[in-house]
């Protein structure tokens, strides 16, 4: 396991709180123009990656503290850690090894004396036969019609990242239908029964105890549908499980050749690259689910062999590390300008909220400084119609990761060009402001001029990327799942349990037999009321 290190016990720390005073109102349109250069000197040019980080709130020296930082926690140790298959999640002694599933090379990755990556690469020729067999109607239903649509039955990190996948990768989707299902919401899963033909439909069951409540009871239910519907009591041919208990989802209905493992140290939100990313390889062929493997294997290599100050992942973290710790910004906003990414900022709040709200160190002990921020966000330019008002003159500062792509797949580029337009102008617009001198009005609207006025100085990233292919999507995933990894080490956290789900689920299962029996327990005086008031009202 890692080391228990106060971060701000440091001297790194120490420093960087003596620079933050230095730093605290300074402003980047006097850096730029100090420093013309600034965005030649302050970016990553990686694979088909830009990274421009100079529209943030930095100079050289801080950048140096920040990474002196890394070096004092010994980041790279952690790296090692990572990806060689350390038991780096204590509280359930587990190892994080997601990178495992995307591992091309030889070189075996052993946990409790087993290389990971034989199992690994069967469950992949396991999962792209399937696909392959379900897309090329081999593989047919109980009535020997091939598969039209494909419903995914999960909740959490077997629903979020399947589904941004496919949304994401629109452009290469083949004809079947993707559908997903995670609420337990009656209306939403009725309305869509109601328009699939049962005998063409496949059902993937994704949970890895094969006891989520919300998962299995949404199974039963379209289970049912299945067999009321069609007259066929063997559904066997239409129910795929994505579960590590093979007995529970034999029981359940599923035939042992259609039951795909999952793994202990594969955490729920960065599972996709697992045989959980079966709707992935169903909607866009094995092929191109290869291709995003191959991307996020690269951007894993890019974290373990670049030098830090030339590292995408952990120039972002100690980034985001510098607002929430120094400056105080404690959110956190994502904008991608491609309206297939608009499940992103979703997947993302999982990964990086589920993964870093925590307020106890290793030790068990409450932390004495900020850790997880909270992330929001939405495509542009939505978002700008949205909630960039208080971006520009609101009294919070938001930093703001921006997400683009040079190179549409429309041949006609000019709404790409205006889309892009509208990407470089607000990271301008944010930048610089249009303040006093800068601004000019007419004589007329003088008195309006200071709710015109925009003071910039807002921070911003900007990740731009040649094109949306399965590849580079997997590499951006893999970056921000390194972007929080990075994050929690430095802030001395576990990142990789969840236990604060798991808490309200259990009063959620108690209240449930409070509905059944019609008898409401003690709890508080809130909580009673409402209870009752629901009861009478149902």
């Amino acid at each position: 396991m890692f080391k228990n290190s106060n971060p701000s016990g440091t001297l790194a720390w120490h420093n960087l709180r003596n620079h933050f005073e230095e730093m605290e109102y300074v402003k980047m349109q006097d850096l730029f123009e100090n420093q013309p250069d600034r965005a030649e000197k302050m970016h990553v040019s990686w694979n088909d990656f830009l990274f421009d980080y100079s529209k943030n709130k930095i100079t050289d020296k801080t950048m140096e503290l920040l990474l002196d930082l890394a070096r004092e926690m010994d980041l790279s140790s952690a790296i090692q850690s990572l990806f060689q298959g350390d038991k780096i999640n204590v509280t359930e002694d587990r190892a994080v090894l997601h990178t495992a599933l995307r591992d091309f090379s030889d070189t075996p990755i052993w946990v409790d004396g087993k290389n990971v990556l034989e199992e690994i690469k069967a469950v992949q020729l396991q999962l792209k036969d399937f696909a392959n067999g379900v897309i090329s109607g081999a593989y047919r239903g109980c009535t020997d019609r091939a598969f039209t649509d494909v419903v995914n039955i999960g909740i959490g990190g077997s629903d979020l990242g399947p589904q941004m996948v496919v949304r994401a990768l629109e452009s290469y989707r083949n004809s079947l239908g993707m559908h997903f299902i995670s609420n337990v919401d009656d209306d939403h899963i009725e309305c869509l029964l109601q328009k699939l033909d049962p005998e063409t439909t496949l059902v993937i069951v994704v949970s890895k105890t094969f006891s989520t409540q919300e998962t299995i009871q949404n199974a039963r239910k379209v289970k049912k549908w299945f067999t009321q519907t069609t007259g066929q009591p063997d559904c066997s041919a239409h129910f795929v499980a994505v579960s590590a208990n093979v007995d529970e989802a034999a029981r359940f209905g599923v035939a042992p050749e259609n039951i795909f493992p999952m793994w202990d140290y594969v955490g729920g939100r960065f599972s996709l690259w697992s045989a959980v990313g079966l709707s992935i390889g169903l909607a866009v062929g094995y092929d191109n689910f290869e291709k995003l493997l191959k991307g996020a294997y690269e951007m894993d290599l890019h974290l373990k062999t670049e030098p830090l100050e030339k590292n995408i992942p952990v120039l972002m973290a100690m980034l985001s590390i510098w607002y929430n710790n120094f400056y105080g910004y404690q959110t956190e906003a994502l904008v991608p300008y491609c309206q297939f990414l608009e499940k992103f900022p979703a997947h993302l709040q999982q990964l990086i909220m589920e993964s870093n709200g925590k307020n106890r160190n290793r030790e068990g002990y409450p932390v004495n400084y900020q850790t997880g921020t909270i992330i929001w966000g939405e495509v542009g330019v939505n978002a700008q119609h949205a909630f960039f008002q208080l971006f520009h003159q609101g009294t919070k500062i938001v930093p703001v990761d921006f997400i683009g792509f040079v190179k549409p797949f429309s041949k006609d580029k000019e709404n790409h060009d205006i889309l892009m337009s509208n990407f470089f102008g607000q990271t301008e617009a944010l930048l610089n402001g249009k303040v006093g001198a800068n601004y000019q009005s007419a004589a007329s609207d003088d008195q309006l001029q200071p709710y015109k006025e925009f003071g910039g100085n807002k921070p911003t990233n900007t990740i731009l990327i040649d094109q949306l292919t399965p590849k580079s999507l997997g590499s951006l995933i893999a970056l921000y799942e390194h972007k929080v990894f990075i994050q929690g080490f430095i802030w001395n956290i576990f990142s990789f349990d969840q236990f604060g789900v798991e808490y309200g689920k259990k009063l959620a299962r108690s209240i449930q037999s409070e509905f059944e029996s019609e008898n409401i327990s003690k709890h508080d005086g809130s909580t009673h009321f409402l209870l009752t008031y629901y009861l009478s009202k149902r």
